[in-house]
């Protein structure tokens, strides 16, 4: 039963399914498109030279062009590349950083468990914060001149190269 549902199936969907690359065909006359001559026409020398020395131009504008991108590009991947390098220095610092204000607060903890009177805590926490506000202090002070250096290398290299770059595609 299932064989003979399936034929019939099948039957059907080929019977009705029409190529889809194929137009129906509505009964509309086909005209052939028509064909036309076109005259063999010569150009004046002028424009001839004038067109050659156009088409001439746009080639040396486009190979500036070309020169200048790829300047441009090899300018940002330099610049690209040693600003990721300045960032890397500058995650170190801070990781740096880190490790050296966490031990100082293991060694604040440490110290406060030795504590035996209030005057002693006063003390210790007094020198404690004197030697953080100086630690931290200096610690911004690295910090700034990395972020410092980092701009600056990244503001000279594009102020060296990009005036070359451009004078080059002009």
């Amino acid at each position: 039963m299932t064989e003979t549902t399936t034929a019939t199936n099948k039957a059907k969907t080929t019977k009705h399914a029409a190529p889809s690359f194929e137009m129906p065909d509505y009964g509309f006359p086909k005209f052939a498109m028509p064909q036309f001559d076109v005259p063999n026409m010569e150009m004046p020398e002028a424009f001839r030279e004038m067109a050659e020395k156009g088409v001439e131009q746009t080639r040396d504008a486009y190979v500036k062009a070309k020169v200048a991108s790829e300047e441009a590009a090899d300018l940002l991947e330099n610049t690209y590349e040693a600003a990721a390098k300045r960032a890397t220095d500058y995650n170190r610092k801070l990781i740096e950083i880190s490790r050296t204000n966490t031990r100082a607060a293991f060694d604040y903890v440490h110290e406060l468990l030795g504590v035996k009177s209030p005057s002693e805590f006063i003390a210790l926490s007094t020198a404690q914060m004197r030697r953080q506000f100086e630690i931290v202090s200096e610690q911004n002070k690295e910090l700034s001149a990395l972020a410092q250096e980092m701009a600056t290398e990244a503001a000279g290299t594009i102020k060296t190269r990009v005036p070359k770059a451009a004078n080059r595609a002009i």
